[in-house]
């Protein structure tokens, strides 16, 4: 059976070393072996057979047959994967906590307002990322323009916006298009407008989402550039004061 190097390259991006692939291969092809046949069969160096064997077993994509010789057999890779793909998930868990513990307390002391930053975002999962980000890191106030073609945005943070409810952070929202008034206002101060042109999320007057189109996104930027995150809260601030507080009242 001849296997892909897409397969191969796969097998190595999720954690198997060049002869533990070989190793697993060699097994998944030819069944339960010992281990020299093993080494015979990948071309593993007899002298590592046994280190990458146990190393495999440890990783949960083959399993041992008592006896004298001990036989060596694969695991199915569905199960394989499953395991590893749980082992991957916890190690990103304890990643996250170490670097959110000690490197983001760092990065929001400093600010870099030194080096401020202007990124184009692209991809729903991108902009959705940031999103959460941004409202996780929100203390003070959060300035939320949602226009009707940016939909699938706005309403993932309404929903992102529940889990502040209890806290003492200010929200507002200028929502244009067919919104329910009760599923906008139930997240904070709201207000309507038939429509408008960009949208955008700013967070303590430090970082701004911009999105800017017509029908749809067509530009999304983040920045924490001083001088664009104040034009765009001073835009905010110009929207909600010419906004209405109903929609049965809002004119645009």
């Amino acid at each position: 059976m001849s296997v892909s190097g897409d397969v191969r390259r796969v097998l190595r991006e999720i954690g198997l070393t060049s002869y533990e692939t070989r190793a697993y291969l060699a097994l998944v092809e030819s069944g339960v072996m010992i281990a020299s046949q093993v080494s015979e069969r990948s071309s593993v160096p007899y002298s590592k057979i046994y280190e990458t064997l146990n190393s495999l077993q440890r990783k949960g994509w083959i399993e041992t047959a008592q006896g004298r010789p001990i036989k060596y057999y694969p695991k199915s890779p569905s199960e394989a994967f499953r395991a590893t793909r749980l082992r991957l998930e916890e190690k990103a868990r304890l990643w996250k906590r170490a670097v959110m513990r000690e490197l983001q307390p760092l990065y929001e002391h400093r600010e870099f307002h030194e080096k401020p930053d202007i990124w184009i975002l692209r991809g729903e999962s991108s902009v959705l990322a940031k999103l959460q980000e941004m409202m996780n890191g929100a203390k003070k106030e959060l300035m939320i323009a949602a226009p009707e073609f940016a939909r699938v945005y706005a309403e993932a943070g309404m929903l992102m916006l529940r889990r502040l409810q209890d806290s003492r952070i200010r929200i507002q929202v200028i929502a244009a298009g067919d919104w329910n008034i009760e599923k906008v206002q139930g997240v904070g101060e709201a207000r309507f407008r038939k429509s408008m042109f960009g949208g955008g999320v700013i967070v303590d007057g430090r970082e701004a989402l911009l999105l800017l189109g017509e029908e749809k996104p067509t530009l999304v930027i983040w920045s924490n550039h001083v001088g664009l995150v104040k034009f765009a809260k001073d835009y905010f601030q110009h929207l909600w004061k010419t906004a209405e507080s109903s929609l049965s009242s809002r004119n645009g």
